[in-house]
């Protein structure tokens, strides 16, 4: 029940729009498919990286300074308020991060070490839902290896709504409609990590 109950929680956290997905989307519409795929291909190093950094425990070693933990958590909240705000308030445009360029590797890499999402998701992930509380090295490789299995195939469909939704003539209605249910599900991350952050 456990693993059932990990797997359910992984889906959802991911999936949900973050800084990552947004700008890969924006990325996908702007350049196409392949710019997207060096972007998402940078993403996907980065939050591995970030994932075994929350592993080590050192994200949990700086957030015992208390003067840090309070930094992140506010800096963590505020950004993903925002991304809420811009969205919500876009007008008749679909809101997707446009970069003025393709980020590429490099900047999906560096992307994922400032994106608050990833941390607040994989201490989520890491802190709850012990599936092998006997063999915490085992269970840290299983959660990792579940977490990749979504995160691919989840990127990887953000990209292609990019490059599909900004090649459609959507009316003004629809177009606010996505804004709403974006800004929405971002809320929801905005609540995940504010429960993360009180209960941590």
């Amino acid at each position: 029940m456990m693993l059932w109950s990990f797997v359910a929680a992984t889906f959802f956290g991911i999936i949900t729009p973050g800084p990552g997905v947004l700008t890969t989307a924006g990325i996908g519409a702007n350049y196409g498919f392949q710019a997207g795929l060096r972007f998402v291909l940078g993403l996907f190093v980065g939050n591995n990286a970030v994932f075994l950094i929350v592993a080590g425990g050192l994200f949990a070693t700086l957030e015992s300074f208390p003067v840090v933990r309070m930094a992140l958590a506010i800096a963590s909240l505020l950004f993903l308020l925002y991304l809420a705000l811009k969205i919500a308030f876009a007008g008749s445009k679909v809101a997707f991060i446009n970069p003025g360029k393709p980020p590429g590797f490099w900047g999906g890499l560096m992307l994922q070490f400032i994106n608050p999402k990833a941390y607040a998701v994989n201490a989520f992930f890491l802190s709850n839902f012990p599936i092998m509380p006997e063999a915490p090295v085992t269970e840290i490789a299983v959660k990792f290896a579940i977490a990749n299995v979504f995160w691919v195939p989840i990127h990887f469909l953000w990209l292609g709504m990019g490059v599909w939704l900004q090649s459609l003539d959507l009316a003004p209605k629809w177009q606010r409609m996505i804004n709403i249910g974006m800004a929405l599900a971002m809320l929801l991350v905005v609540g995940l990590a504010a429960f993360v952050t009180k209960t941590g």
